[in-house]
């Protein structure tokens, strides 16, 4: 009670913070991108979903970037085309892997049209 008043004081509500990843989890969100090194997450974290889903969304997402360059790199020995798109897909996964680390770090799911359903199906 407030001294010369009647009433009690109002109780303040607990401050509350929101979950946040931890340093070792969110090392693994940014593995999850960069390559096959997102294999070392899937394999390491087997208890936590989000880093499993970062870490196959990031695999899928290097391993269909790796399948479109094979498929330049022949199509460049045969046609001529390799030299003039490589450079765009690979700027494309840059910055696909790039966003995917952004929102793996800040808590969100980076969805991939195409790619990201068969994350969610495996």
């Amino acid at each position: 009670m407030e001294p010369g008043s009647g009433t009690p004081p109002i109780p303040r509500p607990p401050v509350v913070k929101p979950p946040s990843a931890g340093r070792s989890s969110q090392g693994m969100l940014v593995l999850s991108y960069l390559g096959l090194l997102a294999l070392i997450p899937l394999l390491s974290e087997r208890n936590d979903r989000e880093v499993r889903w970062h870490a196959r969304n990031g695999l899928l997402l290097f391993l269909a970037f790796a399948a479109v360059s094979a498929g330049l790199g022949i199509l460049g020995g045969v046609v001529g085309l390799f030299w003039t798109l490589q450079p765009l897909v690979s700027l494309a996964y840059l910055v696909l892997v790039v966003l995917g680390i952004v929102n793996a770090v800040s808590g969100k799911r980076f969805a991939v049209p195409g790619l990201s359903d068969l994350v969610t199906r495996l």
